[in-house]
């Protein structure tokens, strides 16, 4: 498996399972994607999310009737409680074509990373599916360590471009950079006061 990042706006992704494990993974494409959940019963958080629902007990529906509602699918993903029904559908989709994720049973096509993000990054961290608490706790540590990435990446962008105007050489504007990236006090203050930090950083690197 690669890492891709996927624009999944007008995208039908299809979820079998009204759970809390199929509300992780509705909330996960809610506002990014058309979502349709399919499930005997929906629990409380799904009720809350804006998605389509549609009531129906997997188990009990043919090959046909199933194939029927995933067959404009973009991605299915397989919550039900009963690895076997999820295996069922994933043998569906290998047939249709459709790319699927399962969140109990046979391995996928797709495996739904951990995810940090905010303006501007997104990080997504996979163990493959192997230990989702990995995943958690490297998502937790950068949010922990790093609470001003946001800030840093909007900071970076700024002096690339600053640079590009007044630092003829790519060396040195590849060095101040990193000189940056790597000064701790900068990442200290860069959360509460961004303004002051452009500041010292223009009177530093733009007027020697």
């Amino acid at each position: 498996m690669i890492p891709l990042f996927v624009d999944c706006s007008g995208k039908c992704i299809v979820i079998f399972g009204g759970g809390e494990v199929a509300s992780r993974k509705a909330a996960y494409f809610s506002g990014e994607a058309e979502v349709l959940v399919i499930s005997r019963s929906f629990s409380h958080k799904m009720s809350l999310l804006p998605v389509e629902r549609r009531m129906l007990d997997a188990g009990r529906s043919s090959d046909d009737m199933l194939i029927g509602l995933i067959d404009r699918a973009f991605l299915v993903i397989g919550a039900l409680s009963d690895p076997r029904q999820n295996n069922r559908i994933n043998d569906l989709c290998k047939a249709q074509g459709i790319l699927f994720n399962n969140a109990d049973g046979e391995t996928g096509d797709v495996i739904l990373p951990a995810m940090s993000g905010g303006k501007n990054y997104t990080l997504a961290i996979s163990t493959r599916g192997e230990s989702p608490a990995v995943s958690r706790f490297i998502r937790e540590h950068l949010e922990t360590h790093f609470p001003a990435l946001d800030e840093m990446i909007a900071l970076q962008r700024d002096i690339r471009a600053w640079l590009k105007q007044t630092e003829p050489s790519q060396s040195r504007r590849n060095a101040i950079l990193w000189e940056v990236l790597n000064n701790r006090e900068i990442w200290k203050n860069l959360k509460n006061d961004p303004a002051g930090i452009r500041q010292q950083i223009q009177e530093r690197y733009l007027h020697e």
